[in-house]
């Protein structure tokens, strides 16, 4: 046994309030049978010290791991939009004074020349004043009014109380979703759900408007205050990766526009990318912000990295982190993000790996008691909302996923590439983690195209006629059917447009070669444009006067903000591991501000390793799903023995994931003749979409029902397809 002691507080005497120990009994230490009679106010000696048992701790909440916390909240069961109104907190009485002298608000009548000073910069009509709302007459919307004891620690000039309305001319452009954003954002700021803590993290899909809500939360701290119409902030640093600057730029002229707010993204200023941050942080330090927003927050998932040592430098308590991905590989990078908002809530690095990770990771179950109350704890300051809000602002949406046949070619070098010294090396036992990963990627590249896997040392599996300098369409099942697809698409709707995403940039140049062949005109995205050059080719792409048929997209380039509307078809090219990039490539063109029918379809070569990741993205619940959002998926960092052997075999059936769901379907998107949904289709969307229905099609039926699909009938083995609209809402 180990021994484990807690202390959350000290004084001169050297007594300590117990939270949970676990003793080692050695030599003449303490036995189980005096530890387990110890009654409350009892003493003991434990390392020197004089401990005293301030209480028993319940099963439940050593389970929950909440006899480790020292958080205090406004209320304990906090909801997303509003919090009630705290129990009032008992103060020593001050002796009396007169109320012409007396600080409080309370007892103080506003002099004449002040009256103007303490009304609300906007008319707050019939709003709810109390409690915060939105009057549906007026539309206003009013921030909630401090509670008692936030009054008591945050006023102590005793300004009287001025409601805070947001600009009505933002106000208009809020959706409901967004309002209920705004109001979780400005008491996570304010310090009104969490006592003594200002950090909120906006974990709200792509899509969702969070950029709106930032200009929403900015310009009104920037304006308005609770106690005396003071302003909460007098400067506000959002920081940004480089990609995004002149993004948010533009946002803050769009909803603001230039007379209302001025907006620095040079030297000094009040908007930075990661990198300027790290180069201009002791400059940006001498200045005092009310305020500091992070877009693409995740990225700070390492506290010891330039930036969030930066960042966290800077005096700052209300600190706001945007990202679409709060937990993407492991529980360390989560707690980095939750140290940075809300610095030691907690605990150390060490207590909350032993607290939190381990028993969590142990458990690997979204009934985990730690995970639960780890996801209620932080869910004091994480609002996380998903696509689905939106979805009935938009038109319908049709995705697709098709189960491309691999050409023989593919066949051929996808056997031999399994037989290869180097692959049997990864599958008996060799721990390089960097051949494991090389031998996928080669896997990878050969669904795409076989030209892409021509490696140093893999040379002689192809044939010696081969060349790998021109790519020819019929060697690739995938590059078949989409240049079908493209063709219907181009002759059934000239007016449409298509965006093609990869992960890689070689496959770019294949799908630009393609083009080129086939006369297509089009644009390119990946990670070589300039920073300066990529809001341009978006804008450019998007007008109604675009001479571009194609949008290649590379998915690691771009930031979460890239808005494609412009194209109401999307080709997702290949998978990635990590279902959020996948998600976030699939919603570039589904979005507001869409007015055509939007067609997704995603690109997999069937019985390959890009089914079985597929399975996988599909079947597996990660780390997110435990904490933030239940039923979200993990990219793997690392393979058992077995695994690589799922990973590395080929399949010769149809469709390897619709063989694994025992189906009774009609294989013609029925089943008996009525579409109907299965068991597997709501873990088939990563969104989790309760009302899909899902239809499944055999390569050979003439019942796709999409026409643009009846040219690559031919190459398509399989198909799931589902339809979200507004009648699925």
């Amino acid at each position: 046994m180990t021994d484990e002691l807690y202390e959350t507080s000290s004084s001169s005497d050297a007594s300590f309030r117990l939270l949970s120990v676990r003793v080692c009994v050695v030599g003449s230490g303490y036995k189980v049978s005096q530890l387990a009679s110890l009654s409350e106010g009892e003493t003991l000696m434990v390392g020197g010290k004089e401990v005293e048992v301030m209480g028993i701790i319940s099963a439940e909440d050593f389970a929950k791991g909440r006899c480790f916390q020292e958080v205090q909240a406004e209320q304990e069961s906090v909801s997303h939009a509003r919090s009630a109104p705290p129990p009032f907190r008992r103060v020593t009485p001050k002796p009396f004074c007169p109320p012409a002298m007396s600080g409080n608000a309370e007892h103080r009548a506003p002099r004449p020349e002040e009256e103007h000073t303490y009304k609300p910069r906007h008319d707050p009509l019939s709003s709810d004043l109390c409690g915060g709302g939105v009057d549906l007459f007026s539309g206003a919307l009013v921030m909630p009014r401090p509670s008692a004891n936030h009054q008591w620690s945050n006023n102590k000039s005793g300004l009287p109380l001025v409601d805070v309305v947001v600009d009505p001319h933002l106000t208009t452009h809020l959706r409901p979703h967004q309002r209920d954003g705004l109001l979780f954002l400005y008491e996570c700021v304010m310090g009104m759900r969490v006592v003594g803590r200002y950090g909120a993290i906006l974990a709200d899909e792509m899509g969702l408007g969070k950029t709106l809500q930032s200009v929403a939360l900015i310009w009104t701290l920037l304006k308005q205050g609770p106690y005396g119409g003071k302003p909460v902030a007098k400067r506000v640093l959002v920081v940004t990766p480089g990609s995004l600057v002149q993004n948010w730029s533009a946002e803050f002229n769009k909803w603001l526009g230039c007379e209302r707010i001025k907006v620095f993204t040079f030297v000094i200023s009040p908007l930075h990318s990661f990198t300027s941050l790290n180069r201009l942080s002791f400059q940006v330090q001498k200045v005092q912000f009310g305020l500091v927003i992070c877009d693409e927050g995740h990225r700070l998932k390492n506290s010891n990295i330039k930036t969030s040592l930066a960042i966290n430098s800077l005096s700052c308590n209300r600190r706001v982190i945007l990202t679409g991905t709060p937990v993407q590989n492991d529980l360390q990078e989560f707690y980095a993000i939750i140290e940075f908002v809300n610095p030691g809530i907690l605990g150390s690095s060490t207590g909350y790996r032993k607290v939190y990770e381990e028993p969590i990771l142990r458990s690997r179950q979204p009934s985990c008691k730690r995970a639960a109350e780890l996801s209620r704890l932080t869910g004091m300051f994480i609002l996380r909302r998903t696509q689905e809000i939106i979805n009935r602002y938009l038109p319908p949406r049709l995705d697709w996923t098709l189960f491309c046949e691999p050409s023989t070619l593919q066949q051929e070098l996808y056997t031999q590439l399994l037989c290869h010294r180097v692959f049997r090396a990864c599958l008996q036992g060799s721990t390089q983690t960097h051949t494991h990963l090389a031998c996928i990627t080669a896997l990878k590249k050969l669904c795409n195209h076989p030209a892409l896997s021509i490696y140093e040392g893999l040379v002689d599996v192809f044939p010696e006629s081969y060349s790998s300098g021109t790519f020819n369409a019929a060697d690739s099942g995938k590059l078949l059917v989409l240049s079908d697809l493209l063709a219907a698409i181009r002759q059934l709707s000239p007016s449409d447009r298509v965006v093609v995403v990869s992960n890689y940039t070689q496959t770019l140049d294949m799908l630009q070669d393609l083009c080129a062949h086939a006369g297509y005109t089009f644009c390119r995205l990946d990670g070589q444009t300039p920073t300066s050059q990529r809001q341009r080719l978006v804008d450019s792409f998007n007008s109604p006067y675009s001479q571009n048929f194609l949008f290649l997209l590379s998915s690691k380039a771009g930031g979460v903000g890239l808005n494609l509307i412009g194209a109401s078809h999307l080709v997702l090219y290949d998978i990635d591991w990590n279902p959020a990039n996948d998600i976030q490539a699939m919603a570039r063109v589904w979005r507001d501000g869409q007015k055509k029918t939007v067609h997704i379809y995603r690109l997999l070569t069937a019985g390959t390793i890009e089914e079985r990741i597929f399975q996988r993205q599909v079947s597996k619940q990660g780390l997110s799903g435990t904490v933030v959002d239940l039923g979200k998926g993990t990219e793997h960092a690392s393979f058992s023995i077995s695994e690589l052997r799922d990973l590395f075999s080929l399949s010769d059936t149809p469709c390897l994931t619709h063989d694994l769901l025992n189906c009774d379907c009609s294989l013609d998107g029925t089943v008996n003749g009525r579409f109907t949904c299965v068991p597997y289709s709501k873990v088939l969307d990563t969104h989790t979409h309760t009302l899909i229905l899902w239809r499944h099609f055999s390569g050979d039926t003439h019942t796709f029902s999409d026409p643009y699909l009846d040219l690559a009938r031919n190459h398509i083995t399989f198909a799931f397809q589902t339809t979200i609209s507004h009648a699925t809402q």
